[in-house]
């Protein structure tokens, strides 16, 4: 008789995919008084390399405006490959979407601090991120998404 194998879940490599940082009206900006406003953008995405491998990837996109200037647009893309066997199917996307984003965030968002700082600009500390939080929502959208067609 065999026994079902136990489910796998490591970390195989946490890399930068992509890394920029654009600041369009430099050196004007710096010349400036006014406070900047920050915008926060994260995405996450997934998919299979190979048997059991994922790669999974966040993007986190900042910008910083003020009036009608763009200081600084700065974007990574923050990987990791994981090695992901022997879990059920129903499990394998909360995985992928939640456990993932959350070991990768910690790096984007030094990623984006010491990227910005570079750039001339006090570093961006990004707030934590509630990954499973962001994933029940996009679950209950697309849930919904789907009834609401039927509806009309």
């Amino acid at each position: 008789m065999s026994e079902a194998q136990p489910p796998v879940f490591s970390i195989e490599k946490i890399y930068v995919k992509d890394l920029s940082l654009e600041s369009p009206a430099a050196p004007q900006v710096f010349l400036q008084a006014a406070q900047p406003q920050l915008e926060v953008q994260l995405a996450n995405a997934a998919n299979a390399v190979a048997d059991g491998l994922y790669e999974a990837a966040l993007t986190v996109t900042v910008t910083a405006k003020a009036e009608d200037k763009t200081f600084f647009l700065a974007e990574v893309v923050q990987c990791g490959l994981f090695q992901i066997r022997n879990v059920p199917a129903p499990e394998l996307d909360p995985l992928l979407g939640i456990a993932c984003p959350n070991i990768l965030f910690p790096y984007a968002r030094e990623a984006i601090a010491e990227l910005v700082g570079r750039g001339g600009f006090p570093p961006v500390h990004l707030a934590p991120v509630n990954f499973e939080a962001i994933y029940q929502q996009r679950a209950a959208s697309s849930a919904a998404a789907p009834r609401a067609e039927a509806a009309h």
